[in-house]
């Protein structure tokens, strides 16, 4: 088998056989293949796409490319979820603990944020002393004493997606269907959950912009991981503003420990009950949608949910106390209001240009070399719908720096549209998969 005949082949448009994508993957991991062949393979996928069984067979190659995580020591169905990203996306925080204290074995790996969306894990470590940092034995361990546990992604999970995905990124084949869904789905599959619930955004400020698009994108993971024998459900949900209230680190996490209160802004704490309910509902816990809603609703009325928050916490190293003292988390210096040059209501937030405020301020990495700054960000004052008078807050900026607080205001009030007219109120949940 020659790698030049995989690339024609593709090229001309033809279906790749198991044994040629296995070839590929396994060689190019072990560095046998160069640079090349694999960047003129790809854009041979980019143009002449992947069929439905390339695409698994992708998928299942990079998921064996390196470990598959063993969870069968833990009791219980596990259940796995996965964001596509967004602005202001802390769903993790919240849900991994509400969903635990009611009965669901969560064995999560999470990964750090880089450019304008965060990763759980910087988030989780606001938390004085939290760590990821854990064996696999002492991740089941957790899961099994706790109920939940988080650790970071190791370098042998899906080894060939993230070679993969770092020569995708540098070529202009990132944007393929067949291989956005193989790279997410081959890491989910790896870390051994029985089941998985993905939230695929759309909109401004996600990797999928059109609604059409993050649908095909829920379709075809759907269909990859129950071809794989897990059950695989997938909700569609609007990510043309942040979600919820906060932008930045410490700040997201202090509104997942509200929300956990029953205090949460609206949209988040929906979103958190929505994918709550899938991931009961394919854990086995509850049989129809509303008895998985009163579980999700009882936990947090009783307080379960935080002190399953604060358990978790405190048995990967942190503070559990900053839990109900959110006053215990990194803060800023400098707490300013944004005010509004005009009066009207927001008709339009550019979602994804409040994330790079929020970066250059330091709430994000342009490289995965970057320190974060934990404190830093925004609280949204004003959302799309809302009315809003001249000098009224829009926001709260929360900075360290002079310089940057002022060029990340300057950008931050050209993100939003303001208008006469009142605009329709977006849905959140566009639907479930």
């Amino acid at each position: 088998m020659r790698m030049y005949d995989i690339i024609m082949k593709k090229r001309n448009g033809g279906e790749l056989s198991r044994e040629e994508i296995r070839f590929f993957i396994e060689r190019y991991t072990l560095g046998e293949i160069p640079e090349y062949q694999a960047s003129a393979l790809m854009m041979a996928v980019y143009f002449q796409k992947m069929t439905q069984r390339e695409t698994f067979e992708l998928t299942m190659a990079m998921a064996e490319s390196g470990d598959m995580l063993d969870l069968s020591g833990i009791a219980g169905v596990k259940v796995d979820k996965h964001s596509t990203g967004g602005v202001g996306d802390k769903t993790s925080l919240a849900l991994a603990p509400l969903v635990a204290a009611c009965g669901i074995p969560v064995a999560k790996m999470s990964g750090r944020g880089l450019g304008h969306t965060g990763g759980t894990i910087d988030k989780l470590e606001s938390f004085p002393g939290f760590t990821t940092s854990l064996t696999t034995k002492q991740f089941i361990e957790n899961v099994n004493r706790v109920g939940i546990a988080i650790m970071g992604q190791t370098a042998d999970l899906a080894p060939a997606d993230k070679k993969l995905y770092a020569l995708r990124d540098v070529t202009a084949t990132v944007d393929n269907l067949s291989l956005i869904a193989s790279s997410i789905m081959s890491k989910k599959l790896a870390a051994g959950a029985d089941a998985i619930v993905l939230d695929v955004k759309t909109g401004s400020g996600a990797f999928m912009k059109s609604e059409e698009d993050a649908f095909a994108l829920a379709r075809e993971m759907v269909r990859i991981g129950r071809s794989a024998g897990r059950n695989t459900i997938a909700v569609v949900s609007d990510m043309n503003q942040p979600l919820g209230r906060t932008v930045g680190n410490a700040l997201e996490v202090r509104e997942a420990v509200e929300t956990l209160r029953g205090e949460g802004p609206e949209d988040f704490q929906e979103l958190v009950l929505t994918l709550g309910v899938q991931m009961l509902l394919a854990g086995g816990i509850a049989k129809e949608e509303k008895e998985a809603r009163d579980n999700l609703e009882k936990a947090i009325a009783d307080g379960a949910a935080l002190r399953k928050m604060a358990e978790f916490i405190e048995a990967q190293g942190g503070d559990p106390g900053a839990v109900y003292d959110t006053e215990k988390l990194p803060a800023a210096k400098l707490v300013r209001p944004i005010p509004a040059p005009r009066s009207g209501y927001v008709k339009q937030i550019a979602c994804d240009e409040v994330g790079i405020c929020s970066m250059m301020l330091g709430g994000g990495r342009e490289t995965k070399e970057d320190e974060i700054d934990l404190s830093v960000g925004f609280e949204l004052r004003k959302k799309v719908g809302d009315r809003v008078e001249k000098g009224e807050p829009l926001a709260i900026l929360h900075a360290n720096d002079q310089a940057k607080a002022e060029e990340a205001e300057k950008r931050f009030v050209r993100a939003y549209l303001i208008g006469e007219e009142e605009p329709e109120p977006p849905i959140l949940i566009k639907g479930v998969i």
